[in-house]
C-alpha cells in the first residue's frame, strides 16, 4: 500500500505545493486506487508540511512545483517527490501508478 499526497484545487493539480487550498490524499495498492480523501491546507510554514504529511502516513507527493528546500525536507522525511505534474488528479495518479511520470529537474526557486 502507498499513500500519495497531491496539492489540489478541486479535481486538478494546484501548481504550487505549499500555497494550494487543499490536499488530496490517495491510498493505492499496486495500480489500484483504494481510497481518496480531501483535507484543507493546514498552513504554509517552513518545514511543517513534510512532517504533517509523514504523520498522516504519506510516502509520495505528486506536485506541479516545489521549492528546493521543501523537496530536501521531504527527502529527509523519507517521502518521494515527483514534480511537473498537471491536469486532473485522476490522470496524474494513473500515469504515476503506471510508472510513466518522472520528476522534472526544474524545481521552483522562490
Amino acid at each position: 500500500m502507498q499513500k500519495i499526497a497531491i496539492p489540489s484545487e478541486g479535481n486538478r493539480f494546484a501548481q504550487h505545493f505549499g500555497r494550494c487550498p487543499e490536499y488530496t490524499i490517495i491510498e493505492t495498492d499496486g495500480k489500484e486506487i483504494l481510497n481518496k480523501k480531501v483535507i484543507p491546507n493546514p498552513g504554509h510554514e517552513p518545514g511543517f508540511l513534510p512532517r504533517y504529511l509523514k504523520d498522516l502516513g504519506v510516502d509520495c507527493v505528486l506536485a506541479g512545483g516545489m521549492g528546493r528546500r521543501a523537496k530536501d525536507l521531504f527527502d529527509s522525511n523519507g517521502i518521494k517527490v515527483v514534480t511537473g505534474v498537471s491536469g486532473s488528479i485522476e490522470d496524474g495518479v494513473k500515469l504515476y501508478l503506471e510508472g510513466k511520470l518522472e520528476t522534472e529537474e526544474d524545481i521552483c526557486d522562490h
